[in-house]
């Protein structure tokens, strides 16, 4: 897959809160650093990361733009709440490498009504 059919097949698996499929699409050496938080590096605790998001919130990512060159895709997003950010992924032989991803976490958890930490 190109990185932008990773991207897009990212988008959909993500929108089925399905963490195991979704930690397939990543190397088994990723890294995964939101920026508002710790990076979390392995495909398996990239798994666990989204399993334990997935239950706390009911998230939905929606595409405004994707961008790809090469090796890297960028995602812009919104959800149904509002919220918007941006997420780039670095993808080498059809599985992600790295994403790094930015968005406003006091907004989202907010929005979401969960405690402030």
């Amino acid at each position: 897959m190109s990185p932008r059919q990773v991207v897009e097949e990212w988008v959909r698996r993500f929108n089925a809160a399905d963490a195991e499929a979704l930690a397939a699409l990543y190397h088994a050496d990723a890294v995964n650093h939101q920026v508002t938080q710790a990076p979390v590096a392995g495909r398996e605790a990239i798994r666990e990361m989204f399993a334990r998001e997935f239950a706390s919130a009911d998230m939905r990512c929606i595409v405004e733009a994707i961008h790809d060159c090469g090796e890297v895709a960028a995602l812009e997003w919104r959800d149904p709440l509002g919220l918007r950010g941006c997420g780039f992924f670095t993808i080498r032989d059809g599985r992600i490498a790295f994403q790094r991803g930015y968005w406003d976490k006091l907004s989202f958890l907010k929005l979401h009504s969960l405690p402030l930490d």
